[in-house]
């Protein structure tokens, strides 16, 4: 009898690794289900008006209106994006806090600090792609800079007398190429805000800046700014008569991208979880049509280990764009 409670016993014992391992995979299916049961906050480390802040609440609201949840757009600016992606790293990963990374943020920041508090290969995960664009660089509309060219003559016959304003990695990096590659002396102004860099260029106190498609475009339409050339690859259906900063500098070419993240050990599931919520938006047809049409980026819906070569290739990619503008890691 006693042998047989103890036998009896250990099958028992024997069973709860079993339960477990069967348990394990229900949990996972049962998060993913439920997920989100409650508002998911989204970090976007920049001002207001950028293009990584217009395009984090397109998206969300898309997501809201899917699950019921409400989505919340965070600003956190400060130091090319560090400040936000600090608080993000800091926060629960539970898929409810959320970054809105940016080429600065995942790509350009560990090349530009020696030490920016974060490894975006280590610290975070992307879980899905917004689009990837370029930039144009404008001038004010009553600039008597019509034309590239006009911009670099009178750079050359002024040398340091033109300045430049920057407020991310990828309004910094081309114009110190392009002084590099054109030869020619200017002065970069680092802003907070872009707001605060339009401002200054309306007023003259900057001449020009490289600001990305999405958040230029608004004073584009509008005639406020003046573009003089892009910084893709070649010319964009959008902008037909605009050069690209390739055709007078062979190869010159700036291009970043908007994606969503979340802490590193956020569960799987969620992971994905969100890369289908985030790749439903990115389809929908009124969404990916401003995303295409109005923003200039280019979007695809792309699988975790998609997001996760392509975070890879940026990183790669704006480690030669900041060593050829001869940045040195502050």
């Amino acid at each position: 009898m006693n042998t047989f409670r103890m036998s009896l016993s250990r099958r028992r014992l024997l069973a709860v690794p079993a339960l477990a391992t069967f348990a394990a995979p229900a949990l996972a299916l049962a998060q993913t289900e439920t997920f989100p049961t409650k508002a998911i906050r989204i970090i976007v480390p920049f001002a207001p008006g950028g293009s990584g802040d217009i395009t984090a609440r397109l998206v969300g609201k898309y997501i809201e209106d899917k699950t019921g949840q409400p989505f919340i757009v965070e600003n956190k600016p400060g130091a090319n994006g560090i400040v936000g992606a600090l608080s993000v790293k800091a926060a629960a990963p539970d898929g409810y806090t959320l970054m809105l990374a940016t080429t600065s943020t995942n790509a350009a920041n560990i090349h530009m600090y020696k030490n920016p508090g974060y490894d975006p290969e280590k610290d975070f995960t992307v879980v899905g792609i917004i689009g990837s664009s370029g930039a144009f660089l404008v001038v004010p509309a009553d600039s008597p800079h019509k034309t590239l060219t006009d911009l670099l003559i009178y750079a050359r016959g002024n040398p340091g007398k033109l300045n430049f304003g920057y407020f991310n990695a990828s309004s910094q990096v081309p114009a110190e190429v392009l002084g590099k590659r054109a030869d020619v002396e200017w002065q970069g102004v680092a802003y907070k805000a872009i707001g605060n860099a339009w401002t200054d260029l309306y007023s003259g106190a900057i001449q020009f800046m490289f600001v990305d498609l999405t958040a230029g475009r608004g004073q584009v339409v509008a005639n406020k700014a003046r573009p003089l050339a892009l910084t893709l690859p070649a010319r964009s259906p959008l902008y037909p008569d605009l050069p690209t900063l390739a055709e007078s500098f062979p190869g010159f070419t700036s291009t970043g991208f908007l994606a969503i993240a979340v802490p590193k050990a956020t569960p799987q599931p969620i992971q994905e979880r969100l890369n289908t919520l985030i790749n439903e938006a990115l389809t929908a047809p009124e969404i990916n049509k401003r995303l295409t049409d109005e923003f200039a980026l280019t979007v695809r819906a792309l699988t975790l280990a998609q997001c996760a070569q392509q975070d890879r290739d940026e990183r790669a990619k704006w480690a030669e764009y900041v060593k050829i503008a001869r940045i040195e890691p502050q």
